[in-house]
């Protein structure tokens, strides 16, 4: 079981911005998960993975495609007070599930480093 946040890299957040929007998605990604996935994702240590895309566009598209195959997702948007403007995207969470399953769906993006 993991957990996977999608960075929306174009925007070249300030890391303490960036912190946030990722923690924001983490919390979403978990808030959608059923019951058993939250208790299984807990148990096995909480694993995440933040992985980058280079448009604002390929979140929204991983969301379109997360949510066709019942993976429960949460795109972040932000609130507009500080670095961007309201309603920008700047990350997606998906719920924890199994690596196989995350895999499938984001296996070819890279690591946000």
């Amino acid at each position: 079981m993991k957990q996977t946040i999608v960075v929306n890299e174009s925007l070249k957040l300030p890391r303490g911005k960036l912190a946030a929007q990722v923690a924001h998605a983490s919390v979403g990604a978990f808030l959608e998960a059923d019951e058993a996935a939250k208790q299984s994702w807990i148990d096995s240590g909480m694993a995440k993975i933040v992985l980058k895309v280079d448009q604002e566009v390929e979140l929204t598209r991983l969301y379109e495609a997360a949510v066709n195959r019942g993976i429960p997702a949460r795109l972040i948007r932000d609130a507009g007070r500080t670095v961007i403007p309201a309603g920008t995207i700047t990350c997606l969470g998906l719920d924890p599930a199994s690596d196989i399953v995350l895999d499938e769906l984001t296996g070819e993006l890279k690591l946000l480093r």
